[in-house]
């Protein structure tokens, strides 16, 4: 079996790619995250080819790289990572109560002697929050918790008791959908089990 390399040093990722039993390695390389396209699921895929190209960069032998970046967006616009804790106060008091988007892409590149064989998807999740005050908001970003998320919250943690519904793969929102990524490597002939 090939080596797998993920392109992400994101801990959310990592543990559901263990939660789904797949082994493999963490190796990241420098690269821009300066997107050329406009609309989200173009830009993630995007970023998941430029993560996932840094990495392979680095690599001499056969293996499967996987790259991925999620982002989340509210009427087309992306909110990413927030700044500061007003920023995240902001962004939390403009999704409560409503529905918004998550698009994470994932690139998965197979090297195969000298030739790397890419293969890049994006996957959509509706989210929809129940309304939230702004104290609950406030006591949530100072936990902390959101501040190194896009959107400024993780649905896996504290700020999930005010989810309504999910509409798509509750595992995109946490950062790699990994059905879709199941699916999509068993067409291209690679287990990731092994």
């Amino acid at each position: 079996m090939k080596k797998i390399i993920l392109a992400s040093a994101s801990p959310r990722r990592k543990e559901i790619l263990k939660q789904m039993g797949v082994q493999f390695s963490v190796l990241t390389g420098n690269c821009e995250e300066n997107p050329t396209k406009t609309e989200p699921a173009e830009i993630v895929e995007e970023l998941s080819r430029k993560k996932a190209w840094a990495a392979a960069g680095l690599i001499a032998q056969d293996c499967i790289v996987i790259g991925a970046d999620t982002v989340v967006a509210y009427e087309n616009k992306i909110l990413g990572k927030p700044k500061d804790e007003e920023d995240a106060v902001r962004t939390l008091e403009m999704l409560q109560g409503k529905t918004h988007q998550v698009y994470t892409g994932v690139t998965v590149l197979e090297r195969k002697g000298e030739e790397w064989i890419p293969h890049s998807f994006s996957e959509r999740t509706d989210v929809t929050f129940y309304p939230v005050d702004g104290q609950e908001i406030r006591r949530y970003v100072k936990s902390g918790e959101g501040m190194d998320k896009a959107g400024s919250y993780g649905i896996q943690g504290y700020f999930g008791g005010y989810v309504k519904k999910i509409c798509g793969d509750y595992w995109n929102v946490v950062g790699l959908p990994a059905g879709r990524l199941f699916y999509e490597t068993k067409k291209s002939g690679i287990n990731l089990r092994g």
